[in-house]
């Protein structure tokens, strides 16, 4: 499926939430934004946190270390627009969701 690789369904993702996956030795952080699911390095640009573990404000994940912001749809950080973070390639075929590792 063109290097997508299935890490998740929409059951383990709900609305609002966040899920944190591994793929090929890669922490993942999945986000649910209005039914639209996004998936962004899962380590802050800033000092590394698990951005996984932050709390979900509509498209902007808040690091749980240091509180600097980034939107989940971009990688770009609202803290420091210097720093951002890799975005991956979303697909959700059905219940299933797919990412394309970097």
């Amino acid at each position: 499926m063109d290097g997508f690789v299935k890490v998740a369904t929409l059951g383990d993702l709900k609305e609002g939430a966040t899920l944190t996956v591994d793929v090929n030795g890669t922490a993942v952080a999945l986000f649910n934004v209005g039914g639209t699911v996004h998936a962004i390095t899962n380590m802050c640009a800033h000092r590394g946190g698990p951005l996984g573990e932050g709390t979900l404000q509509g498209s902007t994940v808040v690091c749980p270390w240091h509180a600097f912001e980034f939107d989940v749809t971009t990688g770009e950080c609202r803290t420091n627009p210097a720093l951002r973070v890799a975005c991956f390639e979303v697909r959700v075929e059905g219940q299933d969701i797919f990412i394309r590792p970097s």
